[in-house]
């Protein structure tokens, strides 16, 4: 089962890209035809493209505040590309990364692009594999949604799943991967139950709990340091139909915490998160849970709301099919597309904030974010159980709970100095964040200082430097995260 070709990807198919086909290891380029002491390309089922357009757009991702072009771009044909061009790319001293699409990483400071190295389009290898019981095993280009399209007329869904589903599996994999779900079922690494995954020694090594497992622990939530996801199994999980969602609004924040935290430990919704709203100088927290069910079984909404501290009157309820509630951004999205506002800058913050201070800490930070400083983008507020976790590089608080505490930005006005502000802001935020045992989650536009990331993966560093070391030895993977 194969996902519809990109349209970027039929961009790339026309007469405008060109192919690399020898690299000067002098000059450190590329070339259309093979000159004098030029080295030749591995042949690849795909292509390697160097036209200036197609290294124009991998030098972007969502947040559109750095742009690092790269030499070239490999848009591959099969798994065995990615094992060619990272062998090459070690032979000859050269980076490499993997990225959603060309220009499309969802990520927000440059972790995904390559300065003068090579990125790989992993869209291009977008197939759904295998559908079984209990799981599926699916290209790293594989989008969520697309996921989603073919387990829930099936009855089946990933147990979690990000706000935003057109994702894709690998890079999400290589993150963590949040939403309102893991208080039930951990992050979307937690979910994993095997990879495909090509080393930074260029190995195609198949992991999972079983095998190879200081492998598949490193590269759940690795940040792409010691391997490109190709493939992987994820864990399915029957779902209902419909999806009822419950919405209703605060007035105080640490009785808004509270409820939050009610419901993760009663378990009694499928899914729990929460959001602030700023303006005119106020504040109000909005509650956002949902419960799954079937036509003739509806939720007991009485049930489901007892002991909960909402302003009256601001309660809402709403159903939707189980898909229309996970795609529920696609409206949103399409907006934000039409009226350019995509293309703006967007300097993210997101923080795991431990539990226990999460109250005092929230309130510092809005203290400090007056609402133009938001542009209009969301705020999102919610906590997850930190049993539920199990990759050891993503780094998170200690103590039972965390809340995911996110500041998803505009930078309106769209310029130079309003985003320095900003991502200055998000590094004096970080700082603070540390100070109370929080831990950032590292997709955002806050470059950790001298010393940040050691402190960030504290005290795993040195195994974090040790898988670095097995794995990546000669630090080819990666380098926009800037941890080595």
């Amino acid at each position: 089962m194969s996902s519809p070709v990109h349209p970027r990807r039929k961009m790339l198919q026309g007469a405008l890209a060109v192919a690399a086909v020898a690299f000067n290891p002098l000059s450190r380029s590329w070339a259309a035809t093979a000159e004098p002491g030029t080295l030749h390309v591995p042949d690849f089922d795909g292509q390697l493209l160097l036209d200036t357009g197609t290294r124009a757009s991998a030098a972007d991702d969502f947040g559109h505040i750095v742009h690092h072009a790269p030499w070239a771009v490999l848009v591959p044909g099969s798994v065995e590309d990615i094992v060619k061009v990272v062998r090459f790319a070690r032979a000859h001293g050269l980076k490499v990364a993997g990225t959603r699409g060309i220009g499309e990483s969802h990520s927000t400071h440059g972790q995904a692009q390559v300065e003068g190295g090579i990125v790989i389009d992993m869209s291009a290898l977008s197939t759904i594999h295998e559908i079984g019981a209990a799981s599926v095993w699916v290209d790293a280009g594989v989008r969520w949604n697309a996921l989603l399209q073919a387990t829930v007329p099936l009855g089946k869904s990933p147990p979690t799943l990000t706000d935003y589903i057109d994702l894709s599996v690998g890079g999400t994999l290589s993150v963590g991967g949040i939403g309102g779900q893991v208080f039930r079922h951990g992050l979307q690494v937690d979910n994993v139950l095997e990879m495909d995954v090509v080393t930074g020694r260029g190995e195609l090594v198949r992991c999972s709990r079983l095998i190879h497992r200081p492998l598949f622990d490193a590269v759940r939530g690795g940040l792409g340091q010691f391997g490109i996801i190709v493939r992987a199994r994820i864990r399915l999980v029957a779902v209902l139909p419909q999806a009822r969602t419950y919405t209703a609004v605060y007035t105080d924040l640490p009785r808004f915490l509270a409820d939050q935290v009610l419901l993760i430990e009663s378990g009694r919704f499928d899914y729990v998160e929460g959001s602030v709203s700023i303006a005119n100088g106020g504040r109000s927290f909005q509650l956002e849970a949902v419960k799954y069910f079937k036509p003739g079984a509806e939720p007991d909404d009485a049930a489901l709301l007892a002991g909960l501290s909402y302003q009256p009157g601001t309660l809402q309820v709403a159903d939707s099919s189980y898909y229309d509630f996970t795609n529920r951004l696609a409206p949103l999205i399409a907006f934000l597309q039409s009226s350019g506002l995509w293309e703006y800058p967007h300097p993210w913050l997101d923080m795991f904030v431990p539990g226990t201070v999460a109250a005092s800490f929230v309130k510092q930070v809005l203290d400090q974010t007056p609402e133009a400083e938001m542009g209009g983008g969301p705020i999102l507020l919610y906590p997850f159980r930190l049993d539920k976790l199990t990759a050891p590089f993503v780094r998170v608080p200690p103590g039972r709970h965390a809340f995911l505490f996110s500041l998803l930005r505009t930078a309106v006005p769209p310029t130079e100095e309003n985003v320095a502000a900003l991502v200055a802001k998000n590094q004096l935020f970080v700082e603070q964040l540390m100070q109370v045992g929080g831990r950032r989650y590292a997709i955002g536009s806050a470059p950790p200082g001298p010393g940040g990331w050691r402190e960030h993966f504290e005290p795993l560093w040195p195994s974090f430097q040790a898988a670095k070391a097995l794995f990546d030895p000669d630090n080819v993977l990666t380098p926009g995260q800037r941890i080595f």
